[in-house]
């Protein structure tokens, strides 16, 4: 075969495979949309931020506050934290920072967005800051259930690194918000309290490492009543006609919780759910 008929074949083989490679996705406008999703090399737009309203989030008025003026001050261009929500499964820590940003969005469409990022993305994210540096908008890059195990020392590296200023730190108009199940976000063993080499150092690093948050918020199990405040809201806002001085409701809903094995937020709007489809409506 001579050289030409070679070098035919080869570009038969390329033409080949670039018809056969996927498209490049298409450029994101990070100015068009409330919400988006980062993959970890590319994101795409949400063209409606799904959150509930403030005013539903019972039962946690301390850390509503707190958030809700942060994600504020963000938004106006002020100085904001990077913030940290910790605690029990079920109590609103993933509602109210998407409750917070769709609050500001309406106070004024445009100037803040959230950039959601999956945990099995985050060697992406370093990406991502580089496309948001320059962008005329404020966001906030949210990281839900965020956990780190004891053998996995690359995310706690790159967590340090976002926070702390280095050259791979968040752009100035970029801040971020971790919800996680624990405070110190790496699992901690029950046996490092043993270890004879300065198990106290041990410790010491992983709490650090929520430490480099500016805020740290703590969210808990709700009692009873708070449990039936939230459903309280949520009923009358959505017209279920649900009383928490009706014997009977106030019974069903907690038979409800008992069967899940659980008080929470999450529990709360699940029976919500459940009203709701009795009563043949939507929500």
């Amino acid at each position: 075969m001579t050289s030409p008929e070679i070098a035919a074949n080869i570009q038969r083989i390329a033409d080949a495979l670039t018809r056969l490679a996927p498209p490049a996705p298409p450029p994101i406008d990070w100015l068009a949309c409330p919400a988006y999703v980062w993959t970890g090399d590319h994101g795409h737009g949400v063209d409606v931020l799904e959150a509930p309203d403030l005013a539903l989030l019972v039962g946690i008025d301390a850390q509503k506050d707190t958030v809700a003026a942060n994600v504020e001050r963000h938004a106006a261009g002020a100085a904001a934290h990077d913030m940290l929500l910790w605690g029990a499964r079920g109590t609103g820590k993933s509602a109210l920072v998407r409750a917070a940003i769709r609050a500001s969005q309406q106070a004024e469409p445009g100037r803040l967005a959230l950039v959601q990022v999956a945990q099995d993305a985050l060697s992406g994210v370093t990406t991502l800051f580089a496309a948001l540096r320059g962008v005329n908008r404020q966001f906030l890059v949210y990281i839900d259930d965020l956990g780190f195990e004891d053998n996995d020392s690359t995310g706690p590296r790159l967590l340090r690194s976002w926070l702390e200023g280095g050259v791979e730190a968040r752009p100035a108009n970029v801040r971020l918000a971790v919800t996680s199940n624990r405070r110190a976000i790496v699992a901690r063993s029950m046996g490092e309290q043993d270890d004879p080499i300065n198990p106290r150092d041990v410790v010491d690093d992983r709490l650090a490492l929520a430490d480099r948050f500016g805020l740290s918020i703590g969210f808990h199990r709700v009692d009873q009543d708070a449990y039936l405040a939230i459903i309280a809201g949520y009923a009358a806002h959505l017209g279920l006609g649900w009383r928490a001085d009706d014997p009977q409701c106030r019974g069903d809903a907690l038979e409800w919780s008992q069967r899940r094995g659980a008080r929470s937020g999450r529990v709360a709007w699940q029976y919500i759910v459940e009203l709701a489809g009795r009563a043949g409506k939507t929500v």
